[in-house]
């Protein structure tokens, strides 16, 4: 069983930033992808921002050119660096681990909360 922990999550200013950390207990070479969903209070989870093994990235429109994600040096880490919040990001931001044989775990999440 993969244990997925999220950290990093707080209150901030629109325009403030947040950082976000996820680690996996999964052995490094299984790992797949990683991502970060989100999830609003009376709306779906959705996509933010996902990383292959390889470094490849990919951003939901909403986020893109404010959000950054990226594998620290062990590779079961991920970030999400936050930039220029806006009140509409508020809500529970969860790690997302795929490994090759594509099940995925997910964490707990942690609470982003954005005031105008």
């Amino acid at each position: 069983q993969v244990q997925v922990v999220e950290s990093g999550g707080g209150l901030v200013q629109a325009g403030g930033s947040l950082r976000l950390s996820c680690v996996a207990s999964e052995r490094i070479f299984s790992i797949n992808t990683m991502a970060w969903y989100r999830q609003a209070p009376g709306k779906q989870r959705e996509l933010v921002a996902t990383i292959t093994s390889g470094g490849s990235t990919n951003y939901a429109e909403s986020v893109k050119g404010r959000f950054t994600i990226s594998r620290g040096n062990a590779k079961n880490t991920v970030y999400l660096q936050m930039n220029s919040l806006k009140p509409e990001d508020t809500g529970v931001y969860y790690c997302n681990v795929r490994v090759l044989t594509a099940a995925d775990y997910w964490g707990r999440g942690t609470q982003v909360t954005v005031s105008s």
